[in-house]
Formats: C-alpha cells, structure tokens, sequence
C-alpha cells in the first residue's frame, strides 16, 4: 500500500484530500506546516508528497528545497490556489514531480499521483540494474581467498607504486586493475586499457606514446597517446609479456623519465600515470630466455597481486553464478531462473580451465538455451555437450600427441579455408605457408569445400 503525506495548511483541504485518496486505497499522513511536514517526511518515508505553496513558517519552495536534500528520488507533487507559469517551471527545475492548481481535478490529481508512482518504480529497477551490472564488473567471492585479494587490493591501492598483475588468463586480472583504480585516490581521473596482446607490434608504440600528424600514412591526423590519455591516472598494460623487446626497451626510458616522445616529434610530454600491468605467463622464465627485460621486470614489478584460478576459490562458484545470472537476465531481458542444488554441485566439481570468464560466457548460454525455469544438473549436461568441439574432444581423449597436432592442425587450415571464401592464395598467404604445402596438407586431411565451389587460384 503507497503511502502519501499531505503537507497543507488548510485542513478543509486536506480532509477531502484524504478522503478521496483513501478510497483509492492510499495510507495518508498530513502536516499543517513546513517544519512539520519536513519531520514527517523523515519519519514516514512516503511515495508520494503533496505539497502546497503558500503556508505560514515556511512557504512550499523552501519546504521542497529541503526534501530534496533529504531525498533526490522523492515524488512531490506541488498545489496552489494562486498558480502560474512561472511559479510551475521555477518548482520543476527544484524538482518537483508536477505542479497542480486548486480547485482540483480528481481525475488528473489520480493520474499525477499514479504516473509518479509508476516513475519512482522505474527509478528503482534502473538503479538496481546499474548496481547489478554494476557488481558483476568487479571481483565476486566471499571465499579466504578472494578476501584476501580484496584486502591486499586494498592496501595497494592507498600508494602510488606500480603494480604487476599476474594470474591464468579469465580469473580477473582487469578487475583487479579496476578495483585498485577505483580505490585509489586518481579515481576521477581516467582508468586506460591497452592490450598488448592484440595490438600490431608495428603500431604499439603509436598507440602508447602517440605521434604527430604525418606520421602514420593510412592515418594522416596526429594520435593521443594512451600514456597522454591516463595523465592523472592509471594506464593498464594487460598481457605486459607480449611487447617487442624494441617497445620494452622505449617503455623502460618512459618508466625512468615520466616523459613520453610522440613518434616523429622531438618534443618531449611530461607525464603524471600510474603503471599497473598483468601477464598470464611466468615474466622470470621470459627473462632467462631472453624475451623479457630483467630491468623492465624490476621497473614494473614494484607490488606484485596474483589473482586465484576458479579452482582455487571453487566455494564461490554458487554466489558467482547467483551473480552472472541476474545480471545476464536484466542485460538480456530474460525471466529470473533458478539453479537447483544439484546444478551448483556439478558446476563445482568441473575444472573451469578458462577460470570465472569460462564460468560466465557458461551461465548465459544456459539461460538463453534453457527453456525451463529451473536448470538442474541435467539442463547443464545437455546444454555443454552440445558446444563441445571436435577439438575439446579430443584434449579430453586418451589420444596421442600426434593424434592431437593432426586434428588441431587440420581444424585451423578448415577455419582460414573458410575465413577467405577458399582462396588457396590468400589462405596460404595467412599461414605463411607455399601454396603446394597447403594443397598437400588439404589432401592429407581430407579437407573438401562444402560450397563445391572451385574457388581456388
């Protein structure tokens, strides 16, 4: 039941007010003037207020005014018997709901009241999705583990030394860079993501220190630089491992200096970032091979954080599953679904080599396949064994190597055959490989064109 607090000092107004809101069925609270009404709004909590203009103490503005700082979501409907345009568009901008003159309109009073509600309602859901979505965008568990990583999270945070990230690929480590960002104190300032991973070895220095206009032949206009873009902030260098020991070494003079020097420019920027950076792979391996820097390492590696595998904090599987499948439901637009007991016990017993990612691309392909509004262990089974690939099969086989190195190399030619309309020239052209090679190795497996299209070259 919705409740409404009349704040109005003419009590022949508010009796009939009362009246007609009651029969709809609304619990009533009143106040004769502005002091008072403000106390009751503290202690009542209503949907609605219905709020007059002109009242002894304390006129309707200034009483609005301080509802307002009480609560920004709250709906007050302002009444007056003296109203006028002004008046009107000076208590919106205050944040009044609507404006209504006396002598009422029962039916637009009903319909103002009921659209402020419908709006309150909506107010509601979108910031329970914002703090839903909101949520699955940071690190979930309640296990030791993941409490112990918030807490060194936590204390990292407070200082300004760099960071190095490390863990499996999928348990989190952008989170974690996230989270340190956000608890620190250049969290106004911009948060920058570069993946060293994905980027074209021949364009990561472009994209860290930028250059100047000319520079770039397909791209004529000058670059900002993501060591330019994080000034103030925090830069994150995901999957640090995969530099060029060129890029290593420019990197290495920008850590020493905080200055950068835009290709093609011998002007040099001052700059003022925090470096975090991750990697999946083992950086003291790297460096007793050659691949990696040992002072780039030491430069980086000032606090190191290393994120858990699933397997690792495997108890918080059922909260984190709780988590993605609400999420995924309001992204989706989805029904809300229940996973049985017996659901969560296998989804715990599984490895999870792709750690919580694997977990969570896992949970919305269920809810979206999944007719059923409850998933049980079975759902699960047949939904999983429907995506396994010829190639998953295998690794889970008791197969030789052989065996294995056949079949994936076979599915990688099948895939670029596909990616280039089976082209012979420029499949091979993408394996780097001589076209009677491909050919040959086409015969060996015996790959066939399932267009029956000769489109080779």
């Amino acid at each position: 039941m919705s409740k409404i607090l009349i704040i109005e000092d003419d009590k022949a107004i508010v009796d009939v007010l009362r009246m007609i809101l009651e029969h709809d069925g609304f619990r009533i609270e009143h106040a004769y003037n502005g002091p008072t009404g403000i106390e009751k709004f503290k202690s009542a909590e209503p949907d609605v207020v219905l709020l007059d203009i002109r009242m002894p103490k304390m006129d309707g503005i200034e009483v609005l005014q301080e509802l307002r700082k009480l609560d920004k979501s709250s709906i007050i409907i302002m009444i007056s018997g003296h109203g006028n345009i002004e008046t009107a568009v000076q208590t919106t901008k205050l944040g009044a709901y609507d404006f209504i003159s006396k002598p009422f309109d029962v039916s637009r009073l009903k319909l103002t009241i009921q659209n402020g509600l419908n709006y309150k309602k909506l107010l509601a859901e979108n910031e329970s999705m914002k703090m839903m979505i909101g949520s699955s965008d940071r690190l979930q568990g309640s296990s030791d583990e993941m409490k112990k990583l918030r807490d060194m999270i936590g204390k990292v945070a407070a200082s300004s030394s760099r960071v190095l990230i490390t863990g499996e690929n999928g348990t989190g480590k952008e989170l974690a860079a996230k989270e340190i960002h956000r608890l620190s104190d250049r969290n106004e300032k911009p948060f920058i993501h570069v993946n060293c991973a994905i980027i074209p070895k021949d364009l990561i220095e472009v994209e860290l220190f930028g250059c100047v206009e000319g520079y770039l032949t397909f791209s004529p206009g000058k670059r900002i630089g993501r060591f330019e873009m994080a000034d103030g902030g925090t830069l994150f260098l995901d999957e640090i491992s995969d530099l060029s020991p060129e890029s290593q070494s420019k990197l290495l003079n920008v850590l020493g200096e905080n200055k950068i020097e835009p290709l093609g420019s011998n002007t040099e920027i001052p700059v003022d970032v925090r470096i975090i950076s991750s990697t999946n792979k083992n950086l003291q391996e790297l460096i007793n091979s050659g691949a990696f820097r040992q002072d780039l390492y030491h430069r980086l590696n000032v606090l190191t954080i290393y994120v858990p595998p699933l397997r690792n904090h495997s108890d918080d599987i059922e909260e984190l599953v709780g988590t993605f499948s609400e999420e995924i439901s309001v992204r989706n637009d989805l029904p809300r679904k229940k996973f049985t007991k017996s659901a969560i016990e296998y989804l715990t017993s599984l490895s999870w080599p792709g750690n919580v990612r694997e977990l969570k691309n896992t949970i919305e392909r269920i809810l979206i396949l999944t007719d059923t509004e409850i998933i049980d262990r079975k759902n699960i089974e047949r939904e999983e064994l429907s995506h396994v690939s010829e190639l998953d099969k295998l690794v889970n086989s008791d197969s030789s190597l052989r065996d294995f190195q056949d079949i994936s190399e076979k599915l990688f030619i099948e895939k670029k055959l596909a990616e280039n309309n089976w082209n012979i020239s420029k499949t091979a052209e993408a394996l780097d490989i001589q076209r009677s090679h491909l050919y040959t190795k086409i015969k060996q497996f015996n790959i066939e064109n399932p267009q029956r299209d000769d489109k080779s070259h």
